[in-house]
């Protein structure tokens, strides 16, 4: 064995040994596909007010600037399904968002795993991602063949759904490169269907303007009142279209002990969140990317919602 799929080996061993559920690698080159679909939904403003996603554009499709004399990008993903979800009939927050904050969490196994292809293989240099600097995630994942961008623009895997994080290592060590897999959406719409926002506009191209996600997180401002009774009770992020899509079928248990919700959460009633004070949502959350909205963005997504 040659010393590229050797240390190709060793990551990914090293990526199952932290919990990863895949590892996939590809050559940091230029998003050339990406580069005119980024760009034409940025000029239709599908980024409503998230107005971060204009910027370093450049960088978002070469990796090469991110991480000067890099030569590949490493993807994982990290389960996240649940083996408990909400009541029925309660006010909803995605799944993602149960456990402890996953930016925190990815970051330190990301950190392991340079560490270890450091100590193994000697002077390695590159920087690790999760969500937080320009990298197009899901590109990258499907590049290196991990899965296949669905009609909701999310990554799927045939074995595991899509309720994963997506995390990156770009390095400047040359590995084996892996092939993007088929397509397997077929003739379905099921995610089209559901959504009630009419978020995705055609198959593969969601207009983040229009999520349900978008409104209840990104969105500073008020909601408008044009969306009253099409959240379906969300109150952070959506999950319509990932638990009306066949593939999450498939879908299995995490393994991450700190992504387990606190058991409050999962109990509360609507009556619960509506009279939530501060006090208990800083202990529901405590570690949890719901802080992001803070306590003030929370009541007013549900305030919307009872309206």
């Amino acid at each position: 064995m040659n010393s590229k799929s050797h240390h190709t080996n060793l990551i990914k061993t090293e990526a199952k040994r932290l919990g990863f559920l895949s590892c996939g690698i590809s050559k940091a080159e230029f998003l050339e596909d990406e580069a005119p679909r980024l760009e034409n939904w940025l000029h239709k403003n599908m980024h409503g007010e998230m107005s971060y996603m204009t910027n370093h554009f450049d960088k978002r499709l070469n990796p090469t600037l991110l991480v000067p004399d890099s030569k590949s990008v490493v993807s994982l993903l990290l389960n996240y399904f649940p083996e408990e979800t909400q009541t029925n009939n309660t006010y909803k927050i995605s799944k993602y968002a149960y456990g402890e904050d996953y930016h925190v969490v990815i970051k330190d196994k990301l950190r392991q795993l340079l560490n270890f292809i450091q100590d193994e293989i000697g002077e390695v240099h590159g920087r690790a991602f999760t969500d937080s600097a320009p990298v197009l995630d899901k590109a990258w994942a499907a590049k290196s063949g991990l899965g296949w961008i669905g009609k909701h623009s999310n990554l799927i895997t045939k074995s595991n759904g899509s309720f994963y994080f997506i995390a990156e290592l770009i390095i400047d060590l040359e590995l084996d490169y892996d092939y993007a897999v088929t397509d397997h959406c077929g003739n379905c719409t099921a995610c089209i269907d559901a959504c009630p926002t009419q978020a995705i506009t055609e198959p593969y191209v969601v207009d983040g303007s229009k999520c349900i996600s978008y409104f209840t997180i990104e969105l500073k401002n008020e909601i408008p009142s044009d969306m009253k009774g099409k959240f379906n009770d969300w109150m952070f992020g959506c999950d319509i279209c990932q638990d009306v899509c066949p593939w999450n079928r498939f879908s299995k248990t995490h393994k991450e002990p700190l992504f387990n919700p606190n058991q409050e959460l999962l109990s509360m009633s609507k009556k619960d969140w509506e009279e939530i004070t501060e006090e208990v949502f800083r202990k529901v959350f405590e570690k949890s990317a719901v802080k992001r909205t803070k306590y003030s963005g929370f009541i007013r997504n549900i305030n919307f919602l009872k309206s």
